[in-house]
C-alpha cells in the first residue's frame, strides 16, 4: 500500500503569514501555490535595486513520501520558484532585471544530526529538518537568495562598462597611461 494514498492532502494558504508555521511533522502531505511580493521577503528586498509592482515570485510546493530501501519512507518536499527581481548590473551600474526559474527538491529529516549525516553526494535533493513550526516562507526566500548570481550583469553586448569601473572619473578624457606603481620602486633603486 502506498503511504501517499492513505495520508490526507492539506492545501496550504497562499498568505505569507500562514507560510511561517507549517507542521511538517504531522502525518499528512501538503500542496500549495501562490505569489510572494518582494516586500514579503525582507532580506531579498535589501538586495533589490528597485521594486516594481509586478516583481516577486510565483511558488509551488508539494510534499509526498518515497520508499527508501532499508528504512522508513522519507518525506520529500518539492519547491518551484519563478519570478523577477531587479539588481544592479556590475558592468554598467544600471538597473538589471533578473528572471529566475528554479526547481528544488528536499528530503525532510527529523533532526539536525540526521541532516548532518545525510550524504553530500546526493545532488538530486538537499536535507531539511522538518518541524511542527517549519517556516516555508523563510525557505522560499533562502532559495531565491541562493539562486542569485554572485555578479549580476546584463547579457553580453547589452550594456557598456561604466567608466568608474576602471578607475576613471566621468570627466576624464581617458588617461593615456595610468602610472605604474612599480615606477616608484624603480626610482628608489636608481638613487
Amino acid at each position: 500500500m502506498n503511504r501517499n494514498q492513505v495520508l490526507p492532502q492539506v492545501q496550504l494558504s497562499a498568505e505569507p503569514h500562514a507560510l511561517k508555521r507549517v507542521d511538517l511533522c504531522a502525518p499528512q502531505s501538503y500542496q500549495g501555490a501562490g505569489f510572494l511580493a518582494i516586500s514579503d521577503m525582507p532580506r531579498l528586498a535589501e538586495e533589490a535595486s528597485s521594486i516594481n509592482p509586478g516583481d516577486g515570485f510565483e511558488w509551488q510546493m508539494k510534499t509526498h513520501f518515497e520508499d527508501s530501501p532499508g528504512s522508513e519512507p522519507r518525506q520529500i518536499l518539492e519547491l518551484a520558484l519563478k519570478g523577477r527581481l531587479h539588481l544592479i548590473c556590475q558592468r554598467c551600474l544600471q538597473d538589471c532585471a533578473l528572471d529566475l526559474d528554479e526547481k528544488r527538491r528536499f528530503v525532510l529529516l527529523a533532526s539536525e544530526a540526521e541532516a548532518d549525516e545525510y550524504p553530500m553526494e546526493d545532488e538530486e535533493q538537499d536535507p531539511l529538518v522538518a518541524s511542527q513550526h517549519f517556516n516555508l516562507l523563510e525557505t522560499i526566500e533562502d532559495e531565491v537568495l541562493l539562486s542569485l548570481p554572485l555578479i549580476p550583469k546584463h547579457p553580453e553586448g547589452f550594456c557598456e562598462p561604466h567608466s568608474s569601473v576602471f578607475g576613471l572619473e566621468e570627466g576624464d578624457e581617458g588617461v593615456d597611461e595610468l602610472e605604474n606603481p612599480f615606477n616608484i620602486l624603480k626610482n628608489i633603486k636608481k638613487n
